[in-house]
C-alpha cells in the first residue's frame, strides 16, 4: 500500500469527476465561448456572492493577477512572514507588479489588525513604498491550516477602508476553512475586494483556480492572465472538474480534517515528537526531538513502508490529509507511527 501524504495536490480525479470531465460540454475559452468554465466562473461568483470570476490555470497566477491590478510599480503590500504569496510564488510580487512586501510578524501565518495598521506607510512620507494592499491567505500553509478568526478579518477590512488599501484572500484552502468554522463564503465576497480559490487541493480537481471579484476587476484580470499566458482553449474539461468538486468534495472535507486530529493525537503521544502545532483541518506540522531521531531518520523510515511526508526545513514537517487518503490507509498510517517510538 502506497500512502502520499505530501500535499493535497496529489489526488487524482475520482470516477464521478472523470465522468463530468469527459461528458463536458467545451468551446475556446480564450474567446470566452466554453460553456463548462463560463458555468463555473458563475458558480464560483455567485458562490461568494461577488459580481464575477475568472478561471486560471492555477492559485499562484491568480494571486500575482490580482496583485498586479491592486497595485502599481513601487508600491507595498501588507502579508503575514509566513505567506504564500512571498515564500512560494517565484518572487512574482516583485517580478509581475514591480511591488515590495512588509511582512508581518504574526501567529503561525495570522496577523492582527494591530499589526496591519502599524505596518502601514504614512502615505505623504515619499521616502518609503506606498501602502496600496493588504493580503491574507486562509487556510494558512506555513502555520498548518490554520483558520483565521473571522472577527480579525473584519476589523483589517475597516483598517483597509480606512486607509484606502485593497484587500485580497489568497483563499487557497479557503474551502477547509469554511467547512472547519461552518462559515457563509458570503460573508467573504461583502468583505474582500478580490478572492482567489483552489480546486486542484482539497477540492481533488487535478488542474485550476478561480479569482473572484467585481466586473470591472475581473474584466481586467482576463487581459493580465493573456499577459501571463494562462488563456487555454477547450478548458471546460478541467472546468467540469471544478463544478462536479464544489458540488460533491466540500462538505466531505470533514473527513480530511478528523484524520488529521487522529493523527496528531498520535503524533504527541510519541517519545520522538517534540512538538505538534495546533490542528484545525488538513494539515499536520510537528517537529521531532532531534537527540532521538532525526528528520531524515524518520522520513527513511517511513519510506521503508511506502509513506511519503514533506521536510520544510528548520526541523519541521508536514502531513496533508486529503481525498485519496482512505480510512483504510489511514488506519495502517497510525500503526506504522505507532512503531516509530
Amino acid at each position: 500500500m502506497e500512502i502520499n501524504l505530501i500535499s493535497d495536490t496529489v489526488t487524482k480525479p475520482t470516477t464521478g469527476m472523470l465522468e463530468a470531465m469527459m461528458t463536458a460540454k467545451v468551446g475556446d475559452d480564450v474567446f470566452k465561448n466554453d460553456p463548462s468554465v463560463n458555468a463555473l466562473e458563475e458558480k464560483v461568483a455567485n458562490y461568494f456572492g461577488m459580481e464575477a470570476s475568472l478561471f486560471f490555470p492555477s492559485g499562484t497566477m491568480a494571486n500575482q493577477t490580482a496583485i498586479k491590478l491592486h497595485t502599481s510599480p513601487g508600491e507595498q503590500l501588507i502579508c503575514d512572514k509566513y505567506a504564500h504569496v512571498y515564500n512560494y510564488e517565484g518572487g512574482g510580487v516583485s517580478f509581475n507588479s514591480g511591488v515590495s512586501c512588509k511582512l508581518v510578524d504574526g501567529n503561525r501565518g495570522m496577523m492582527t489588525s494591530e499589526q496591519v495598521e502599524e505596518a502601514i506607510n504614512p502615505p505623504d512620507f515619499y521616502h518609503s513604498p506606498l501602502t496600496s494592499l493588504v493580503c491574507i491567505e486562509n487556510t494558512t500553509n506555513k502555520g498548518g491550516g490554520a483558520c483565521w478568526d473571522f472577527n480579525e478579518l473584519i476589523k483589517i477590512e475597516k483598517i483597509c477602508t480606512d486607509n484606502d488599501l485593497k484587500y485580497h484572500l489568497d483563499g487557497a484552502r479557503l474551502w477547509n476553512a469554511l467547512v472547519a468554522k461552518q462559515e457563509n463564503p458570503k460573508d467573504y465576497g461583502k468583505l474582500f475586494d478580490s478572492i482567489s480559490v483552489c480546486l486542484s487541493k482539497g477540492l481533488g480537481c487535478p488542474v485550476g483556480s478561480v479569482l473572484a471579484g467585481n466586473k470591472k476587476l475581473i474584466d481586467d484580470a482576463l487581459r493580465v492572465r493573456k499577459v501571463l499566458g494562462g488563456g487555454m482553449r477547450q478548458s471546460g474539461f478541467l472546468a467540469a472538474a471544478g463544478i462536479y468538486a464544489m458540488n460533491y468534495h466540500i462538505d466531505r472535507l470533514a473527513d480530511d480534517h478528523k484524520r488529521a486530529k487522529e493523527i496528531g493525537e498520535v503524533l504527541i503521544r510519541l517519545e520522538i515528537i517534540q512538538k505538534v502545532e495546533p490542528i484545525e483541518t488538513n494539515i499536520i506540522i510537528f517537529e521531532l526531538d532531534e537527540t532521538k531521531m532525526s528528520s531524515n531518520n524518520f522520513l527513511a523510515k517511513l519510506e521503508e513502508h511506502n509513506i511519503s511526508i514533506i521536510g520544510m526545513g528548520q526541523g519541521k514537517l508536514r502531513i496533508v490529509t486529503h481525498l485519496d487518503y482512505t480510512q483504510e490507509m489511514h488506519l495502517h498510517f497510525l500503526k506504522v507511527l505507532k512503531t516509530l517510538a
